[in-house]
Order: structure tokens, then C-alpha cells, then sequence
């Protein structure tokens, strides 16, 4: 389904990603662990068409997306759930929701995907009306997921979905994860959270400085010593 091949990426002459090859198939969750810096969030946002990649190529479906710019891998079936959620703040809910489903695919199923997202988080029905900045931060980490589910992508890219969410939050947005998955969308996960992550997802991928450097299930990933002390320091 999304295969990345050979993947290389730069901040100016500092590396952020050298050489990562990666797969996620149909109906998997697929996480990305690793310390700080490891490249984990320049992966995803290369995949998103957010940050151009050097060298490499990102296929979906046969088709290289490598040079498209966002909103045509999102065209392709791709959204992202960005890290720190990056709601637009002085908008409504809906508002923010409905930027999600901008293009034109996505318009054509707007109610139906307005319905399932507010099945998913009624909070977000509740407050359609209600300024996004005003939200709890467990409920903009809600309206980031819904956002992107409103664009009715194949495959859903998440960045740090847990970062600064309460456990009880946390534990909510994971079932819901699950639940996503459920309905037939493929999740490519980000996160720090390696124990959470590994229970989430079928297989794995550890990075750091910008490599893959161990992949397989997540009991492999889980009891290996290179993923303890590259990411746990132990």
C-alpha cells in the first residue's frame, strides 16, 4: 500500500533522514519509535508532501507521490495528525472540521464524515460552536484527529498523538485509534510512548540519527536490547 524506499532528507546541511525504507499494508497499525531527534517527525511530514524529501521515493498504490505538494498526497488518500495538533485557534470547531474536507473528494462525503467524527468524539459535537482555542488540550488532540479523518484518507499519519494528553486521555485516544483502524484506515504511528505504541501496533520500526536501524513485530521490538538502549537508556 505505502512503501518508502531510500528515503533521505536534510534541514539545511544537517541530516534528518538517511537512506529509510519502510512499509505499511492495507489494515495494518505500523508505529515509529525512537529517541528525540531521531528523524521520526521528519519522516512523517516528508510523507505528507510537508517537507521535501532529497532523495528517495514515497509510492502509494504504485504511484510515486515523492514530489507532490501536500494537498495532492492528501488527494492520494494520506492525512497527517500533525505534532502539537495545529488547530487554527481563533476558529469554531466545525470550522476547523470543515478545513479538513476541503478538497473535492472529500467535500462530496462531508456530512457522512461529520457524522462518524462526531460519533467518535462527541465532545466535538457538544462544542461544534465553541472557539478551538478554548478547547481542553485532550479535546484539540480530538479535533486534530477528527480533521484529518474528515479529509477520508486510506492512511492516517500520526505525530505524537499523546504528547502532553493526561494517561486518562491518552487511554481514550488509543481505543479510538483502534477503532479507526477498525473502520479500515491504516495508521502509520508516531510515538514516544514505545510501551503504548508496541500494544498498538502489529510491527515497528526503531530510528535514530535519521536510520532505521531495528524493525519487525512489536514482541520483537519489545524485548530487544537495541531498542532498551537506544531508546529506554538502559
Amino acid at each position: 500500500m505505502l512503501e518508502i524506499h531510500d528515503l533521505h532528507a536534510y534541514y539545511g546541511e544537517a541530516v534528518a533522514l538517511s537512506g529509510v525504507d519502510l512499509r505499511l499494508e492495507a489494515g495494518e497499525i505500523v508505529c515509529v519509535v525512537g529517541p528525540n531527534g531521531a528523524g521520526k517527525s521528519t519522516l512523517v511530514n516528508a510523507i505528507a508532501g510537508l517537507h521535501r524529501a532529497t532523495r528517495g521515493r514515497i509510492v502509494m498504490d504504485g504511484r510515486d507521490l515523492s514530489r507532490l505538494a501536500g494537498h495532492r498526497v492528501c488527494d492520494a488518500g494520506i492525512a497527517i495528525v500533525p505534532e502539537g495538533r495545529r488547530i487554527f485557534p481563533l476558529m469554531r470547531v466545525i470550522e476547523n472540521l470543515d478545513l479538513g474536507a476541503y478538497r473535492g473528494a472529500a467535500r462530496a462525503t462531508r456530512d457522512e464524515r461529520l457524522g462518524w467524527v462526531y460519533e467518535l468524539f462527541p465532545r466535538l459535537g457538544e462544542r461544534s460552536q465553541q472557539i478551538a482555542g478554548s478547547l481542553s488540550g485532550g479535546e484539540q488532540q480530538m479535533l486534530a484527529v477528527g480533521r484529518a479523518l474528515m479529509a477520508n484518507p486510506r492512511v492516517l499519519l500520526m505525530d505524537e498523538p499523546s504528547l502532553g494528553l493526561a494517561p486518562v486521555v491518552v487511554d481514550e485516544l488509543f481505543a479510538t485509534i483502534t477503532t479507526i483502524h477498525e473502520a479500515g484506515v491504516s495508521v502509520l504511528l508516531v510515538e514516544q510512548n514505545v510501551d503504548r505504541a508496541l500494544r498498538l501496533a502489529s510491527r515497528g520500526y526503531l530510528l535514530s540519527e535519521g536510520r532505521v536501524v531495528l524493525e519487525g513485530s512489536s514482541d520483537a521490538l519489545g524485548r530487544s536490547e537495541v531498542m532498551q538502549r537506544t531508546v529506554l537508556g538502559l
